[in-house]
């Protein structure tokens, strides 16, 4: 882009806003939402997209979604889509900055829970806001359409709710116009301002375990009068573990049963027990096997035990899958804005991100923004600062971020825009 003195300018315009950003992200964080209840974030989101002039701000998709529509003064028909996610987790925070979370929702399904951005969804949309500032300020100068898109319930909604990327997508949050190009960063514990990539899956695919046991409750002085479903509970919990041995060590999964909930009290066994849980796998076609494994296994378990399972999967979210030609095209401008030596591809993850949909569909790539007290050896190997805040991992109650790689954001979403909707940042052939 020699001689376009747009980078320039967007670098310049993104500094003038990082303090504002920084604001943003903290009152976010003040004041999180879990997923489909994100109400006061959507209204901070919409009015300032409105302050902006934009050509569109959609409102109400998929629950408390949004999107701006920025359509540049310069004939072009590119549009490139820039995603954030806005929901919190139910997490008790124990981050230790000023403006922590004491947030409790009382009413959620479950709860109440204590909420915490732990995962950096409000630096995701500090970020964007920002880039929204700084690219409806340079409007004229882009020739093309950019989408700011703000999704709700990226960390899933309750069960029984539907909300999401994909629930975005199929009631036309991208439909007028489509996406030639999608991007975004997920915030996390890599050395502040560095750049991983991963080309492949950068996140796996992702199922919700639904497991229903039902036996006949009784009195605990007399259990032989009714079928206690716990022991069978207890045995699939424990089975889980022999999974892994049935499918290729070669090919990473994770099965997990993270809450157990039954009706009744101490003294009562229970006639149904509900076990929640989840399925990771790096290699998305193994899903399928993965969970055919796992209904046989509770169905004959239960069945030992003289009870029933129901097994049901939900909220699939495909692999996050970041195709060799989009990440050849991207790389170039992200080591112009950051730096080539703070670009390194990363390992694999069995976290899941459901920007999937948004990717898988309309290509692009996402990525992993540093945002702790880290640094790579020589070596390559990851590791923290001496006397810093270590490498905490996201949904931990210590999880933070350094409020410092937020501009880095709005300058990387703000670069690969306009290098998309200019022609620089598109795959080859």
């Amino acid at each position: 882009m020699t001689g376009d003195p747009i980078p320039g300018t967007l670098d310049e315009r993104a500094e003038a806003v990082e303090q504002q950003v920084v604001e943003w992200r903290h009152h976010l964080h003040r004041n999180p939402e879990l997923s489909n209840r994100e109400v006061a974030t959507a209204k901070l989101i919409t009015d300032h997209l409105t302050s902006l002039n934009l050509d569109e701000v959609r409102t109400g998709i998929s629950g408390h979604g949004g999107v701006g529509v920025l359509r540049g003064g310069k004939p072009g028909d590119r549009v490139v889509a820039l995603r954030a996610d806005i929901d919190a987790l139910p997490v008790k925070e124990d981050s230790g900055e000023s403006f922590a979370s004491t947030v409790v929702d009382q009413d959620y399904p479950g709860g109440p829970f204590p909420v915490a951005h732990a995962c950096g969804h409000d630096g995701h949309t500090a970020m964007l806001l920002g880039a929204a500032t700084v690219l409806a300020g340079v409007r004229e100068q882009l020739p093309g359409t950019v989408l700011f898109v703000f999704q709700p319930a990226e960390e899933g909604a309750p069960a029984g709710e539907s909300s999401g990327a994909k629930q975005m997508i199929d009631e036309g949050a991208c439909h007028d116009p489509v996406p030639t190009m999608a991007f975004g960063m997920h915030l996390g514990p890599l050395p502040t301002g560095y750049v991983g990539y991963r080309v492949g899956n950068q996140f796996g695919a992702s199922s919700m375990i639904k497991i229903v046991l039902t036996g006949q409750q009784v009195h605990g002085s007399t259990p032989w009068m009714g079928i206690d479903p716990m022991p069978a509970a207890g045995a699939i919990t424990v089975g889980v573990g022999q999974l892994y041995r049935q499918v290729s060590a070669f090919d990473p999964i994770t099965v997990t049963i993270g809450h157990v909930e039954d009706v009744g009290r101490f003294n009562i066994v229970p006639g149904t027990v509900t076990l929640w849980g989840t399925i990771r796998c790096s290699v998305e076609e193994d899903m399928a096997d993965i969970q055919k494994r796992l209904t046989t296994l509770a169905q004959q378990t239960a069945a030992a035990y003289n009870c029933t399972a129901e097994v049901d999967y939900l909220q699939d979210v495909p692999a996050v899958h970041n195709r060799k030609e989009w990440t050849d095209a991207v790389l170039p401008a992200i080591r112009d804005v950051i730096g080539a030596e703070k670009v390194f591809e990363t390992p694999p993850t069995l976290g899941y991100d459901d920007v999937s949909e948004f990717v898988n569909k309309y290509g692009g790539v996402y990525l992993m923004l540093g945002a702790q007290d880290g640094e790579l050896t020589d070596d390559g190997e990851l590791v923290p600062t001496p006397g810093g805040r270590g490498l905490v991992p996201n949904h931990n109650p210590r999880f933070y971020l350094d409020d410092a790689a937020l501009v880095q954001g709005v300058r990387l979403h703000c670069q690969v825009a306009y290098g998309h909707l200019t022609g620089t940042i598109t795959p080859a052939g």
